[in-house]
């Protein structure tokens, strides 16, 4: 939990967060998923009451909702495999050796305890789509009421990036080798 003393040591406020707590802005961009705003959470801090949780990965950025007591609320699916549900686990699985960032919502249209009630609502909900319903666009729903991803609409916009990003993952990922002649062939012509 954020201790006053702790918060004296983030002083100045880089940024004012959320639930009005003060969270740094991280200095060097490790993802192209990640925001200018989004504050590092240190290793000893625990993030606030539904806070929108980001840790970065190749080629993309996993999100989560922080529940409390050392759970988040995230899409299993492609965090550690793919497939799965959406599922409450620790903090250290979420982050799964990765560092976890804070994701700030200006005008968040839920309180915090709304934010996680919503996040639990969808426990065990196995619909996982990376363009219509990953881990991001879960979070965003339950922050805003809006179910969107800015990573897929950002990647959306240039095909080619698309198509190099999911090949790249069907190379390290070897549950993605399953995909049809017909997808492969479509990946090869966009990406060209």
């Amino acid at each position: 939990m954020f201790t006053l003393g702790h918060l004296r040591s983030l002083r100045p406020c880089h940024y004012r967060g959320p639930y009005h707590v003060c969270i740094p802005v991280r200095e060097s961009a490790e993802s192209s998923a990640l925001y200018r705003d989004d504050g590092l959470l240190c290793g000893k801090c625990e993030p606030p009451l539904g806070a929108h949780l980001v840790t970065p990965r190749f080629a993309f950025a996993h999100h989560g909702i922080y529940a409390g007591g050392g759970r988040v609320v995230h899409y299993g699916a492609l965090a550690h495999r793919l497939g799965g549900a959406v599922e409450e686990v620790s903090l250290a699985v979420f982050a799964h050796g990765h560092a976890v960032f804070v994701r700030p919502h200006v005008a968040p249209r839920f309180d915090c305890h709304e934010v996680v009630r919503r996040a639990r609502s969808r426990l065990g909900e196995d619909s996982y789509c990376l363009l219509r319903n990953n881990c991001e666009h879960l979070c965003e729903w339950c922050v805003q009421g809006v179910a969107r991803s800015n990573q897929v609409e950002r990647v959306l916009k240039f095909p080619r990036a698309v198509a190099r990003t999911v090949r790249a993952a069907c190379t390290l990922i070897p549950a993605f080798r399953h995909l049809s002649a017909r997808s492969c062939r479509l990946l090869r012509a966009l990406a060209a």
